[in-house]
């Protein structure tokens, strides 16, 4: 066997068995990326109880459902019955029947103008978005129809009628909410009394002098200042709807069942518009509560002030990729190791390899005080100057703890870029992963059998 061969057979049996510690240090590796994972899990669990307490105390996710027209009224029924008496003859007898009934009406025209003042509310080191959400509801009900169809048969009973106007969050409501109809001021009353049409909100009733003009609108305006958090829904209840939202927060995200017709957003905020026929929905606009039913909270729409994500999930996504940075770190060592026939021993990569796991611990601990980007640089800072400073004294060569710590550098970089770039992230991840393969194809080429 020839000098070359035998070295090429050395080297092949070296290469081999230390790819299979390499691969076996890598395995252990994950007992403390999992530790670390932990950590930002628990952190972000604390952070998530920590919002909801907030949210609880401030306002919770807000959705307005109304304002409906409820019209009590007795239906005078009249029955005819035919009976024979024992001489064998008929008649007929009537009886009157008086039935207890509610008519519901829905908006002819609906107006919401909405405006969600953010802000940011601080628990220790935790902080979540919040808003106060300035609303200005008006439009008009017509119900001439329902009463002129068969008033003969119906006594309204318009001392009981009333509106009512849903609010999931009631007690999170500021100042004082103030409603007309037909340009008169009416008090508003806590609680709907109907718990399975609407289950909170507030109610108003109106009195005979205003309901008296039954061939006429009647229009009605509500103005309400009311707190909440994460986002604000509304439910198309006119018959034409159109809704107008605006926010000084650039980053909204459109929820519900339709998406705004309009909308513009950019640094000074967004504003979105809306416009529902009622055919967008399957309830009709006017039925008698005591023969039908239906869900109004069938059909939302709204929007979430989204936040860019977190720190949590930014660490969390981090970690994820940890692996594949302490093989490609590993890698780049035995890559070194194999041009300039230098050893480290595999104490030495363990070390690496804490070494590079310590990196998600400062970075979590930093960006929980400071924007992610100088966390993450400071990070990588710290992790890239030991782990090069330590191959340096190692490796006993300048050039080769310079290598070392290109070679990180570049990584972290691609680490970030695969954080921010989140819709790319797996073309990227995948790029990374051909590279791994290639190089690792390259290395090896010349190894005998």
């Amino acid at each position: 066997m020839t000098e070359k061969k035998r070295f090429l057979q050395s080297l092949s049996e070296s290469l081999t068995l230390r790819f299979f510690i390499i691969g076996f240090l890598v395995l252990l590796m994950l007992i403390p990326l999992l530790m670390v994972q932990g950590v930002v899990n628990e952190r972000s669990y604390r952070q998530a109880d920590i919002l909801n307490d907030i949210a609880s105390t401030w306002g919770q996710y807000q959705t307005l459902q109304g304002p409906i027209l409820l019209i009590p009224y007795v239906d005078h029924l009249i029955n005819m019955d035919t009976v024979t008496d024992k001489n064998g003859e008929t008649r007929t007898i009537t009886k009157d029947v008086f039935e207890d009934k509610t008519a519901i009406i829905l908006p002819t025209e609906l107006n919401i103008n909405v405006n969600l003042r953010e802000e940011q509310r601080h628990r220790g080191i935790y902080k979540t978005l919040v808003y106060t959400a300035d609303i200005n509801l008006s439009g008009n009900f017509d119900y001439a129809a329902l009463v002129s169809e068969q008033e003969q048969r119906r006594r309204y009973q318009w001392d009981q009628a009333r509106i009512i106007i849903g609010l999931s969050d009631t007690k999170a409501i500021t100042g004082n909410a103030l409603f007309t109809w037909n340009e008169k001021q009416i008090a508003l009353s806590p609680g709907t009394r109907l718990p399975d049409l609407i289950e909170t909100g507030f109610s108003a009733v109106l009195k005979p002098s205003r309901l008296d003009e039954l061939n006429t609108q009647h229009n009605f305006k509500l103005q309400l200042s009311v707190k909440g958090s994460e986002g604000f829904k509304f439910t198309p209840l006119g018959q034409n709807t159109e809704v107008h939202m605006t926010s000084a927060w650039p980053h909204p995200s459109f929820q519900g069942d339709i998406l705004p017709n309009e909308y513009e957003t950019g640094v000074d905020g967004f504003s979105a518009k809306w416009a529902i026929p009622h055919l967008a929905r399957s309830y009709p606009q006017q039925w008698v509560m005591q023969k039908e039913s239906y869900p109004l909270d069938e059909l939302t729409a709204g929007v979430n002030l989204f936040e860019p994500v977190s720190l949590y999930s930014k660490t969390s996504r981090a970690v994820k990729y940890g692996v594949m940075f302490i093989v490609m770190t590993f890698l780049s060592l035995l890559i070194v190791e194999v041009v300039t026939q230098a050893r480290l021993h595999l104490l030495q990569y363990m070390v690496i390899g804490f070494a590079l796991s310590l990196f998600y611990l400062i970075l979590l601990s930093l960006a929980e005080h400071i924007r992610f980007l100088h966390a993450y640089i400071s990070a990588s800072a710290v992790t890239v100057s030991i782990i090069s400073l330590y191959s340096l004294a190692v490796l006993r060569s300048k050039w080769r703890g310079t290598l070392i710590f290109f070679l990180l550098t570049s990584l972290y970089a691609v680490l970030y870029a695969l954080l921010q770039l989140e819709d790319y992230a797996l073309l990227l991840g995948s790029a990374l992963l051909v590279l791994i393969t290639a190089t690792i194809m390259y290395v090896t080429r010349n190894l005998q059998k």
